[in-house]
């Protein structure tokens, strides 16, 4: 019997620890615009766009290591935005269609410099125009949230 009730006590552990794991959100970065545009209609989030040179822009990796790269962040994320990165590296080789996919949304938001932050709506339409931003994943998360909640009043 003590066996028994060790091995149930390790099994419903087990178990938990699987459901947190799993239930801990995990906001996933997706490539593909046509993907979030689909995404935002079904789960009716807007987009947070980031257009970035993850390998060469300072400020573009100081924003994915004090935010994005964050529990915080990625917590926040998981339950009301679709995550979108438009990356334009130096090194990093990509495909042809993803950059072209890239180049012509750059050209479409106008983008001047990076890392640029657009949130976007299932439309496609802007919301909000921002960028890096001093503090951390709460101030962002913040920040995020007064730029959407501007939209919607």
């Amino acid at each position: 019997l003590p066996i028994s009730i060790s091995v149930l006590i390790a099994a419903t552990v087990t178990i938990f620890s699987f459901l947190v794991i799993n239930t801990t959100a995990q906001a996933a970065w997706i490539y593909d615009y046509d993907q979030a545009i689909k995404d935002a209609k079904k789960h009716n989030r807007p987009i947070l766009i980031n257009f970035t040179g993850s390998d060469w822009c300072g400020w573009c990796i100081r924003l994915k290591k004090e935010v994005f790269s964050k529990p915080a962040f990625k917590n926040y994320a998981s339950k009301n935005l679709i995550l979108l990165e438009l990356d334009f590296p130096r090194r990093k080789s990509q495909s042809p269609k993803i950059k072209k996919q890239n180049n012509n949304l750059a050209k479409k938001y106008r983008i001047r410099g990076y890392p640029t932050i657009i949130l976007i709506n299932e439309k496609g339409d802007i919301i909000a125009r921002t960028g890096y931003r001093r503090g951390g994943p709460a101030k962002y998360i913040e920040h995020l949230k007064e730029l959407i909640l501007q939209e919607t009043n």
